[in-house]
């Protein structure tokens, strides 16, 4: 699902008056020393302006529409939010275990350009990278930050597809795998991986339209089990590496209820070959949300299920250095349509916490069942505190 981004207005004042007053600039203004103030991850379907209840003039995810492709792998401008998000559980040669994590957001200040510059388009692009080393129970992770513009960020499907930050691009060329490039000067650490699509693409909720609530929804489609293969660079050390990797991609306009905390999702690769998507939208009220999700994929077949048809329990907590308590340990119970089944689903290594400003945990998990792994995935958890 990826972090979502909520009540991020003192960047989005600040970043907003520079990109609405930069004009004709040739040169983009720089924007080190924001600072993200009092981040709060919480919306799974779009918000970062003033006023996330003001869609006027952004198109609203309502009704279900035909996915067309390359194109939908490219940008929805005239949707307030978007982001292209990919977790990989890889593992080397000497058979280390290690997991990647990549995720581009975009977000529009304004429904169009706010003036002739192409700095002035109108969009920002935030980026969130981080790797897991299970051996050395290290979670490394960085951040990028940049207006829209052909020189700084953008995605784009022609003349094929490309989504960028500045040095960090993930592209495709037509039917060659996909290229995950994420390095660095500034950076200890970098992925750089090939991506090939085995399964066909998951169109989550009803037939790609996500409901959240009565009135939030989201365009948002999953590539579940892409063959992964390539290296990282750690600390100096290149480390060759293959495995699998979950691809989500989402859009939209409107936001979460206030009634919402946050929540917890799973996409989780099970060696019988199953894939498995599932997430729980935490209320304030402590009740269940009747728009808590899944979906299993079992070959070409699909099943889609609801809050009947499943229950996730943490079964145990890790507390951070704010003393925040992590459920890092859960209990998922299949059952309802689903043929009855209980999985234990475990964290590699407990402080999996990604800060930049914006906390929340992300990292990978281990999957086991009656006391023997049986496959492994990622775990996202927000608006904990």
């Amino acid at each position: 699902m990826a972090v979502k981004l909520d009540s991020l207005l003192p960047f989005i004042l600040l970043l907003g008056a520079i990109v609405v007053g930069v004009g004709g600039c040739t040169k983009a203004p720089p924007v080190e020393g924001i600072t993200l103030q009092g981040l709060r991850a919480n919306t799974p379907v779009g918000g970062l302006g003033a006023d996330n209840n003001d869609t006027r003039g952004f198109a609203v995810a309502s009704d279900v529409i035909a996915f067309q492709f390359p194109q939908d792998h490219g940008p929805h401008p005239q949707f307030r939010s978007e982001w292209w998000y990919l977790t990989s559980v890889l593992h080397s040669s000497q058979g280390q275990d290690y997991g990647a994590q990549f995720t581009l957001f975009r977000q529009a200040l304004a429904p169009a350009p706010t003036g002739p510059s192409l700095w002035q388009s109108g969009q920002v692009y935030l980026a969130h990278l981080a790797v897991s080393d299970v051996a050395q129970q290290r979670h490394l992770h960085a951040m990028r930050l940049a207006r829209g513009h052909p020189h700084s960020a953008g995605v784009g499907v022609e003349p094929h597809f490309k989504a960028f930050i500045e040095d960090w691009s993930l592209e495709q060329t037509r039917q060659a795998p996909w290229q995950l490039q994420l390095k660095g000067g500034d950076l200890s650490f970098g992925v750089d991986l090939q991506l090939t699509q085995t399964k066909r693409l998951i169109r989550q909720g009803e037939q790609g339209l996500s409901r959240k609530g009565p009135l939030q929804a989201s365009y948002y489609y999953s590539m579940p089990r892409m063959r992964t293969e390539g290296q990282l660079q750690i600390e100096g050390e290149v480390i060759d590496v293959a495995g699998w990797t979950w691809f989500d991609r989402e859009w939209s306009t409107s936001v979460l209820g206030d009634h919402l905390q946050g929540w917890d999702w799973f996409a989780l690769q099970l060696d019988d070959g199953r894939d498995l998507m599932v997430y729980r939208l935490r209320r304030e009220d402590g009740r269940r949300d009747s728009y808590d999700h899944g979906v299993i994929v079992e070959g070409e077949r699909q099943t889609h299920f609801g809050v009947e048809d499943f229950e996730l329990t943490p079964t145990r907590y890790w507390q951070d250095s704010n003393n925040i308590a992590w459920p890092t340990a859960w209990r998922l119970d299949l059952r309802g349509q689903l043929a009855q089944q209980t999985l234990q689903i475990e964290a590699m290594f407990d402080d999996q916490l990604f800060d930049e400003g914006l906390v929340y945990w992300e990292g990978i998990v281990s999957v086991n069942a009656a006391g023997e792994r049986v496959g492994q995935g990622y775990m996202e958890l927000t608006g904990y505190r």
